[in-house]
């Protein structure tokens, strides 16, 4: 389903300027889990790392918080995916997953995941309707589009990400400057990350 704001299957940095709105959602949601990818490939030397309960974030591991914000691109990207009526639900989640508990398990779940975006996401029209099922924690129904829905992906993503932060200075892991901050914040400070180059 290709319309104007079809893209190009790998944005990089210097396409954040283009006025296409797909293309720059798909910059920031593979942006995002690159990171992801880059913690479980080049930092995290361990698969203990993964599952040591956070002493601030009650029931809280690395892999938990990895695993459930990857879950919702990839329950987004099979829903548009199918055929029509698009209608999906974030909490159709899996738990106990192998990435969870796996460093080799996760690079493997998080290159699958780019790879989903890269393929599926420019050629999705952004104006896409989608209905949304969620528990809020009664039974709520949303009508909203593949735009908003992978753009609030790509922002849920940082928010898990700022856990997994928190979690690794407990391990004594040093991450990033950029990792698990929004792309608000970091334009606003003026960051020259990949997420704070667009200046607002």
């Amino acid at each position: 389903m290709v319309d104007e704001h079809q893209s190009e299957s790998h944005p990089n940095s210097s396409d954040i300027a283009s006025p296409c709105p797909l293309t720059q959602l798909q910059f920031v949601s593979t942006t995002v889990l690159q990171q992801a990818l880059d913690l479980v490939e080049n930092v995290l030397t361990s698969d203990e790392q993964l599952i040591v309960q956070s002493k601030f974030l009650p029931g809280s591991t690395i892999g938990k918080h990895l695993r459930h914000a990857r879950d919702h691109f990839i329950l987004l990207i099979d829903c548009v995916s199918g055929p029509a009526p698009h209608i999906f639900s974030y909490d159709a989640r899996s738990r106990n997953t192998p990435m969870e508990t796996s460093l080799s398990d996760a690079r493997e779940a998080f290159k699958q995941a780019i790879s989903r975006v890269e393929e599926v996401v420019p050629i999705t029209n952004f104006d896409l309707p989608l209905t949304l099922n969620a528990v809020t924690p009664f039974m709520q129904t949303f009508e909203t589009t593949f735009g908003r829905e992978l753009w609030f992906a790509g922002l849920h993503a940082v928010h898990h990400w700022s856990m997994v932060r928190v979690i690794a200075g407990e391990l004594g892991i040093k991450l990033q400057d950029d990792f698990g901050f929004a792309p608000s914040t970091l334009a606003y400070k003026g960051s020259e990350a990949l997420l704070g180059k667009a200046k607002i």
